[in-house]
């Protein structure tokens, strides 16, 4: 799926959301980028994404099937 992210803007944002989702269980990370994410939910559901972006600093703006 992919996660649209709001307040992203450089490369520590970036590594932020991918050291905070890759503590997700259940979750596979793909790539992250300025203002995107890639991820696989294996038992992890689109709150715990919405929860770990969020705790992350940013904000969700859409989450997409691929």
């Amino acid at each position: 799926m992919r996660v649209e992210i709001e307040g992203m803007s450089c490369d520590g944002c970036v590594r932020s959301v991918q050291k905070t989702l890759g503590r997700v269980a259940g979750l596979t990370v793909g790539q992250v980028a300025v203002g995107s994410a890639h991820v696989t939910l294996d038992t992890a559901g689109e709150q715990d994404v919405r929860r770990a972006i969020e705790k992350a600093g940013f904000s969700v703006a859409r989450i997409t099937p691929e």
